[in-house]
């Protein structure tokens, strides 16, 4: 993220009490709606401030690789995945956590699952962000951010209308690797996995982080950049794991984004007059206790807010502000695109890079493995075609 000058002393002195009464004002709903509901949305706020502070998203790591071969953003996912592998270990593996039972994000592997991943992987690199990112930088100040998560929704709800014909194509299913070789194996060998290819990115690691000849800049004390910021990719990959675990005991499954998006949409869909029991997909009970609900009832939209809110205070403890909105018409149909192919993309692969590659691979699951070799080549085609929206010409920071 690049840095934004610091907020004037008066704005700031008026910002800041606001941005803590809301905060105030969204804990006593939540609590005294439910207290779980209110504990789910701390550790969101958690998950915003540590996305905020690390700058931690995909797509930027993702085109830093391939444009500069600089692999210092991945480094922090190996981190981030290796981390959530050994938490989630242990409670996968017995199906239950505090004695309440737990199940893993494991989702069907087929051709509709495959191009949903490659979409998403396109869309990534026109919308700027992964479904994380889009939320952390909504909350950061970004207005450009704000038109990808609207379209993201109305993608995602797109998505769920087609799911079953995509759902009809080829597909072998929900494959847990660690229910079908063991759990213990499974879990050294994805490390393993891991750690090669942390290691095969050393050479490219060492063109970035050697010869560089420049004195160290002094860092501010511990608790200071803890709160204000900035973080280093580690401190967040840790952080995000330990939450994802604290999501997973707390909800009986990981951390999870996009299905929010997809309710949210459908939600606003009936309010125009869309009738749910016309869509397979939401006539699914599941989904019809969704659609009464409140959603302030649903985890994964308590957990959105969350992370929105908990960047929002990221920035404001950081001293910042956000991004003017960039209003050249072409960055603007790439976020309106970029966000459709998110959503739909995201439907059609059972997640995002948080959802079906972080908590699904964490989980053993095939679709976890797919989900990234799909979406990689969807970033790369998606990064080469940034020029025809001027993605590449940044736009001044104020």
């Amino acid at each position: 993220m690049n840095e934004a000058p610091a907020l004037t002393r008066s704005r700031q002195n008026f910002v800041t009490p606001m941005a803590f009464l809301l905060l105030g004002a969204a804990f006593w709903f939540l609590f005294d709606t439910s207290s779980r509901m209110g504990w789910l949305f701390i550790v969101a706020l958690a998950m915003g401030l540590s996305l905020y502070h690390a700058s931690f998203g995909f797509a930027g790591a993702y085109r830093r690789l391939f444009r500069l071969g600089d692999p210092r953003g991945v480094d922090g996912q190996i981190i981030l995945l290796a981390a959530t592998m050994l938490v989630f270990a242990p409670v996968l593996s017995s199906g239950s956590a505090f004695g309440n039972p737990v199940g893993g994000a494991v989702a069907p592997v087929g051709l509709g699952m495959a191009f949903g991943a490659f979409l998403f992987g396109i869309g990534m690199q026109f919308g700027g962000a992964c479904a994380s990112g889009t939320l952390y930088t909504v909350g950061g100040g970004n207005p450009r951010m704000l038109v990808v998560l609207i379209f993201f929704v109305v993608g995602a709800f797109w998505g769920s209308l087609d799911l079953s014909w995509w759902q009809s194509l080829p597909r072998m299913g929900s494959v847990s690797l660690g229910r079908k070789f063991g759990w213990e194996i499974t879990y050294l060998a994805q490390l393993a996995v891991l750690l090669a290819l942390y290691l095969g990115l050393g050479k490219l690691r060492r063109r970035f982080t050697q010869g560089e000849g420049l004195p160290e800049r002094p860092h501010p004390p511990l608790y200071t950049r803890l709160i204000r910021g900035p973080w280093p990719l580690i401190w967040a990959g840790l952080s995000l794991a330990a939450l994802n675990w604290l999501t997973l005991v707390q909800t009986g499954h990981p951390w999870s984004i996009t299905w929010g998006f997809s309710l949210w949409g459908a939600k606003a869909a009936t309010l125009v007059g869309w009738d749910p029991q016309t869509s397979s997909f939401w006539t699914g009970a599941f989904q019809q206790r969704a659609l009464r609900q409140s959603l302030w009832q649903d985890t994964t939209s308590v957990m959105n807010v969350g992370i929105i809110a908990g960047a929002s205070l990221a920035m404001i403890l950081a001293n910042r502000r956000g991004n003017p909105m960039d209003r050249r018409w072409r960055p603007l149909l790439a976020a309106i695109i970029g966000g459709l192919m998110l959503g739909y993309g995201a439907r059609l692969a059972y997640g995002c890079n948080i959802g079906a590659f972080i908590s699904g691979v964490a989980s053993t699951s095939l679709h976890g493995w797919v989900w990234i070799l799909c979406a990689l080549p969807g970033n790369w085609l998606g990064m080469k075609l940034r020029s025809i929206f001027q993605l590449d010409q940044a736009s001044p920071i104020i």
